[in-house]
């Protein structure tokens, strides 16, 4: 399990203590922006790869505390959560978002807060909280602690983390953008700044309606249990 504890504290540490600091500043002045996002997206893929293997690798070591349990019930908010993460990670992919990595250049565009970025600047991110909540919901052992709030933590501070740094770097472009926009999904629309728009993103949600579809029915070769039983 402390393979787990340091693989998580890294993942945690590089994105909110690396990404989201002046510390990338420095680093991409030193580095060039390529050459920093390369080394990056390396560092977070191998470090995302090593929790995995640690989570399963804690599995195999033997009972850990368990705290709870699933029941019928948070089963099927399980299911609600994960239907839901998934229309906001899919389309969040599919949607030009100037939060993203190498698409600041939409905050030029005319509306740049267009079809799920009406609900939330950071679907994706909102999402991955999401997903992570929702198997925490029914998976109350420590090892499942560890993983999955590092990355709920991760999901929702990285979002913050965003936000600040964009500000920093954009200034009066980034405020605009956030104004016309929520950090609290559906925050901005109950505000009425926002109007919902699905037909902006229908065809993502669909996808991301097959991608749910396809993950529930192979939950057993990705995490080597049934989502449904």
């Amino acid at each position: 399990m402390l393979q787990l504890v340091l693989a998580s504290a890294a993942f945690i540490l590089i994105h909110l203590w690396v990404s989201g600091t002046p510390l990338r500043d420095r680093l991409v002045t030193r580095l060039g922006e390529g050459a920093y996002l390369g080394l990056f997206s390396l560092a977070s893929v191998v470090i995302l790869i090593w929790m995995l293997m640690a989570y399963g690798a804690a599995r195999s070591e033997g009972p850990h505390a368990i705290w709870w349990g699933p029941t019928p019930m948070t089963r099927h908010i399980q299911l609600v959560l994960m239907l839901l993460a998934f229309l906001l990670i899919v389309p969040g992919l599919m949607t030009r978002n100037p939060g993203a990595v190498g698409q600041t250049g939409a905050l030029e565009d005319t509306d740049p807060v267009r079809g799920i970025l009406r609900v939330t600047r950071h679907p994706f991110l909102w999402g991955v909280g999401l997903w992570a909540g929702s198997h925490l919901l029914v998976n109350g052992d420590l090892i499942s602690l560890i993983l999955f709030g590092s990355l709920g933590v991760l999901a929702i501070g990285g979002a913050a983390s965003i936000d600040a740094k964009r500000r920093r770097v954009y200034g009066e472009a980034w405020a605009g953008f956030e104004a016309k926009s929520s950090f609290v999904p559906f925050a901005a629309i109950l505000s009425g700044r926002q109007t919902l728009r699905p037909g902006e993103f229908a065809l993502p949600a669909v996808v991301g309606l097959a991608a749910f579809v396809a993950t529930l029915l192979g939950h057993p070769l990705i995490a080597g249990v049934p989502a449904l039983g």
